[in-house]
């Protein structure tokens, strides 16, 4: 009985949910992900927490391939890649994710591409609803397929185009993050 017990401590100390989960704000992280319609593995590059005006409202993480430490190592990556953002404030309605998206979009990009990524910019923020604590949205971008919109497990839509993808990744990792701590945690340089 005592070596049964002493197998099973350690068969739930070492299992792939304790030695792959990185802990931010209570809530565990995965260190790898496969995305739905890829058979590649990504790592987690790095993940943190978004606060504004000392309030916590989401922890975002990065899914990248390989680790990447600035955003040109991010950008050359074109494969699969992933964010994903675990929301810790009790909620934050459409409208506010709506007028950071076009924040975001609108700091961090030309506005040449700007007005090419318009009607995307506009797609995309047609697929968002109020988010509630310990909800998640998952934006997966997959090559030739585009960015991957999922709330709480939810398709709400598909964006087309590298270049929309990589405009979303300056949101948190441009010269204008919505979060300098966050861009930080998320190249993992923190």
């Amino acid at each position: 009985m005592k070596n049964t017990t002493i197998a099973l401590l350690l068969g739930l100390l070492l299992s792939p949910a304790m030695l792959y989960a990185k802990n931010v704000a209570g809530i565990k992280i995965a260190e790898t992900q496969t995305l739905s319609g890829s058979t590649q593995k990504l790592i987690l590059n790095g993940s943190g927490i978004r606060k504004k005006f000392f309030v916590k409202v989401y922890i975002g993480s990065l899914y990248l391939p390989k680790p990447a430490r600035n955003l040109e190592a991010v950008l050359k990556q074109t494969g699969p890649a992933a964010v994903h953002m675990y929301f810790l404030h009790s909620k934050v309605l459409k409208e506010k994710l709506v007028n950071g998206w076009n924040e975001g979009f609108s700091s961090n990009t030309s506005a040449s591409a700007m007005a090419s990524l318009k009607p995307r910019i506009e797609k995309f923020n047609g697929l968002f609803r109020t988010v509630k604590k310990g909800e998640v949205i998952r934006l997966d971008y997959i090559p030739g397929k585009g960015t991957h919109v999922l709330i709480q497990g939810e398709k709400r839509g598909v964006i087309k185009g590298l270049d929309f993808w990589q405009a979303l990744l300056r949101i948190w990792l441009g010269s204008k993050p919505a979060d300098s701590k966050l861009k930080k945690a998320m190249l993992g340089q923190k």
